[in-house]
């Protein structure tokens, strides 16, 4: 039933009007009568009105104005004007309020019937639409993570415009404007070594990449994201927030623990728009390409480093002791597989952590220093400078290399 609310300061016309029409064929109830604006309004509210039935002229608070605050704090209210003032201006202020119809004092039946019909009907249709409306949004909340990864290979197969991307975005309540990480997880079809190899069984790869991709929902649910499958099958998400965060190589010590699986896992920065976001993934692709030929020793080994890079003490040998090979084996892996030292790689990765707390911290050179592993300023100056091209502290500034004259 429709709650209508019929308000003239009149009782006989109040009356009249109720004993006009027939109500319960209409669909309809008079819920409320009011004999002032103000009175009206309270009990509009109250009652949660479908359709009004006002008389312009009134003590306390006119019909006008009770039509405005009922456009502004019921905006689902249908008014019909019924009133005794037949001038323009009035007219003009009521269509200006965007009132449904407006009638002449004394109401014919026939005619109040009809406008009441007309607007039952309307009001039916739309209680129809909002029904199909919440239908459609429930139905797109629960497809969400569907719609996400479907948009997501489109924006990374450059298949959309930056103003769709845009648009896409908000749609999918997620940040309009270009993330911060684009990261991968591969775990390899194959695992084990030449002399044995690993080849799971369909189903079991399936339940144990759903098991990865819950890890990745939990360890990225700090950050704004969206996880999705790439047309080759790995496990990728985009997020937004998380520039000094590291929250991939927490997915791959968290599948390790907790599946006994070895990973591949690499996170690329998004330094520009939106629309460099696709180039971005194919670099991503690309490095997890070349990291998957890598042993899983070595890739062991470079998490460790990557774990303890702060620890002054950390080693060639604390490091092998760690992924459980001798010194000797793990220094020929690093050549053979990496073209590079332990040595080399352990300043690379201090260096990269450095320059990150530089840009994103207000620390001091001396406490960064001692957060990634060096025991005084000045060797980590002397090796960032070597490395870097400038000294920490222009590197900050944003100076250039040619700035110092290094190269």
């Amino acid at each position: 039933m429709w709650n209508v609310i019929i308000v003239d300061d009149e009782p006989l016309i109040r009356e009249g009007i109720r004993e006009l029409v027939d109500w319960e064929a209409l669909g309809m109830r008079v819920a409320a009568e009011a004999e002032d604006g103000e009175e009206a309004l309270e009990k509009a509210l109250a009652c949660r009105a479908d359709i009004a039935l006002v008389d312009l002229n009134m003590p306390i608070m006119d019909g006008i104005t009770l039509i405005g605050e009922l456009r502004n704090r019921l905006p689902s209210c249908r008014i019909v004007i019924v009133t005794g003032h037949d001038e323009f201006a009035y007219a003009q202020q009521a269509i200006h309020h965007g009132v449904d119809e407006y009638l002449l004092k004394p109401a014919n039946p026939k005619d109040l019937t009809a406008v009441l019909t007309r607007i039952g009907e309307q009001l039916e249709k739309a209680r129809e639409q909002e029904k199909h409306l919440e239908m459609a949004s429930r139905q797109i909340r629960k497809n969400i993570p569907l719609l996400r990864e479907r948009f997501c290979n489109e924006w990374i197969g450059e298949s959309l415009t930056r103003q769709e991307v845009l648009e896409q975005l908000r749609f999918l309540e997620l940040p309009d404007r270009a993330p911060s990480l684009f990261g991968i997880v591969r775990w390899p079809e194959a695992e084990g070594n030449a002399a044995a190899v690993v080849v799971r069984p369909e189903r079991e790869r399936q339940l144990m990449l759903f098991a990865i991709e819950n890890i990745m929902d939990e360890l990225l649910s700090p950050w704004p994201h969206a996880r999705f499958r790439d047309p080759h099958g790995f496990l990728c998400a985009i997020v937004w927030d998380a520039a000094d965060a590291d929250p991939f190589g927490a997915v791959e010590r968290a599948v390790a623990r907790y599946l006994k699986l070895f990973v591949v896992t690499h996170a690329e920065p998004v330094t520009g728009g939106v629309e460099t976001v696709p180039a971005v993934y194919r670099k991503a692709r690309g490095i997890i390409y070349r990291e998957t030929a890598i042993s899983p020793v070595v890739r062991r080994a470079r998490t460790y480093m990557r774990d303890h890079h702060h620890d002054p003490d950390l080693s060639l040998e604390s490091t092998a002791r760690a992924v459980g090979v001798s010194p000797v084996y793990l220094s020929r892996l690093f050549r053979q597989e990496l073209g590079t030292t332990f040595v080399s790689l352990l300043t690379q990765i201090r260096i990269s952590r450095a320059t990150r707390l530089l840009l994103t911290t207000s620390m001091s050179v001396a406490e960064i220093a001692e957060a990634v592993g060096y025991e005084s300023q000045h060797y980590f100056s002397t090796a960032f400078k070597k490395a870097v091209g400038v000294s920490p502290i222009r590197y900050r500034k944003g100076d250039a290399v040619d700035d110092e004259g290094g190269g």
